[in-house]
């Protein structure tokens, strides 16, 4: 796993460019997959999802993911009211036709996120707190040696200064602990789904 520049992602002519103008980039990251060919992002998809949600991931992270959920219903920042479709129009709203006809991807309990659109090399999720309005974008790209590779983009659009201040909070815990966490159950999840 490696943190890249913004420019990776600026420059790839994704969909989302599009509708996502408002929104600030937060994280990139790259995603290593050893032999992957330009056809695999569904695969990759699916590998992720036969290894699990957050329920799967490493102690301390669902440990933090907690605090973060109790904290929220002490202070009510994930009252549905300040969800998608309620606090935030959904992407889903700002899609131009086409991509409102293709495919959502499904949803997970075990995730937060909500899909809103998965194409045949990106996908794209979202989620709005009291926080924060999110969306992670999945997309598949050919590095400079020619292999293929998952890179993960995070956008937020924070409500106010107090989200702001809460994104600032939690990106060391989100740097150190949970994306190398996330990096190395989808790296094995490509791996063991490669190997068979």
């Amino acid at each position: 796993m490696l943190r890249i520049a913004e420019a990776t992602y600026t420059e790839q002519p994704w969909r989302i460019h599009e509708f996502t103008s408002d929104f600030d980039v937060e994280d990139v990251w790259s995603y290593r997959t050893p032999g992957a060919g330009p056809d695999d992002f569904p695969t990759m998809l699916a590998a992720m999802r036969a290894q699990g949600g957050l329920g799967k991931q490493p102690r301390v992270v669902r440990f933090l993911f907690a605090v973060r959920w109790k904290l929220g219903e002490l202070f009510g920042w994930d009252d549905p009211s300040a969800g998608v479709g309620e606090r935030v129009a959904s992407l889903r709203d700002r899609l131009p036709d086409d991509l409102r006809d293709a495919p959502r991807g499904p949803d997970d309990a075990g995730m937060p996120l909500t899909a809103v659109y998965e194409l045949d090399t990106e996908a794209a999720r979202e989620l709005a707190n009291t926080t924060v309005h999110t969306v992670m974008h999945l997309g598949w790209v050919q590095a400079a040696d020619g292999d293929y590779g998952l890179q993960m983009t995070v956008l937020v659009k924070p409500n106010g200064r107090f989200g702001r201040l809460y994104m600032a909070a939690i990106a060391p815990f989100r740097h150190l602990l949970v994306y190398p966490a996330l990096t190395r159950q989808w790296e094995r999840a490509w791996r063991d789904y490669a190997a068979r």
